[in-house]
């Protein structure tokens, strides 16, 4: 376990494997730990960097209201901590979008950047939904679950995967009752207030990998479409019949594009 220490705050990270530096960035309910199936994946040719933002995983809690900005000067202490000139980053959800607010400050620092279902900002819809998910936070933790939950997932994964399904709300709920928790899911629910890079987007100047699923009912694809038409450096990729939780319902298939992209060595083939 291994920590460092951000404007007095103890940040957990963890590093597997050797190799090019390759930081993965949390979704907003996840931490470390959620990658742990990935992790034989992404050491196997990697220098792998997992870590836990403010108010998530392991790592120290807030005690107020802040800006989803703070989190991209963690992924820049977490760099200077560990001697990283650049590195790519790979976010998904809450962790892309804190992965482009660090692309359009440090574009420098960046070697490639991977974003999977994310938007370019907080719009109003997504907004609502930010609240509706932390008024049910604070009714109880089933409440909480089935607002938050099902949506994340296609309907033909959610009907498919029934069992899997009913484990993870039996595991859950009582976690999603706790109020450390939920205190916390809301801190950073409404750290995404402010967040809106989508007249920045032309800083991003390094190879970005965008990718949408084809059933994401949270962040739809006109959302990532913008971003590949707006991203000067940007390849985009449409995952079928999957929802926002790319990672569980379709893993071989995120693997093999977080790597593709990440490990080609080729970024311009002539052709003729």
């Amino acid at each position: 376990m291994s920590y460092f220490t951000f404007e007095g705050k103890q940040i957990y990270y963890e590093i597997h494997g050797e190799g090019k530096p390759f930081i993965v960035l949390n979704g907003i309910m996840m931490s470390t730990a959620s990658w742990k199936a990935f992790v034989p994946a992404f050491s196997a040719a990697n220098q792998l960097i997992l870590m836990d933002f403010l108010d998530q995983g392991q790592s120290e809690r807030m005690t107020g209201e802040y800006s989803q900005g703070i989190q991209a000067e963690v992924v820049l202490a977490l760099m200077d901590h560990l001697g990283l000139e650049k590195a790519t980053v790979m976010g998904i959800s809450y962790g892309s979008e804190v992965a482009l607010r660090f692309a359009v400050k440090y574009p420098e620092r960046l070697e490639r950047l991977e974003l999977f279902n994310v938007t370019a900002r907080t719009g109003a819809w997504l907004q609502d939904i930010g609240d509706g998910w932390n008024l049910a936070a604070r009714n109880c933790g089933e409440a909480y679950y089935l607002t938050t939950i099902p949506v994340i997932y296609s309907p033909e994964f959610y009907i498919k995967q029934k069992e899997w399904m009913a484990h993870r709300r039996e595991v859950l709920t009582p976690v999603f009752g706790n109020p450390a928790f939920y205190e916390a899911m809301i801190r950073l629910t409404n750290s995404s207030r402010d967040y809106d890079v989508s007249d920045q987007l032309h800083k991003i100047t390094v190879p970005t990998l965008v990718v949408s699923c084809e059933n994401d009912y949270l962040i739809p694809m006109p959302e990532q479409r913008f971003l590949a038409e707006h991203i000067p450096n940007c390849e985009y990729v449409v995952i079928p019949n999957c929802g926002h939780a790319s990672m569980y319902e379709k893993p071989m298939l995120f693997a093999s594009l977080a790597l593709g992209f990440l490990n080609n060595p080729t970024t311009e083939y002539p052709i003729g």
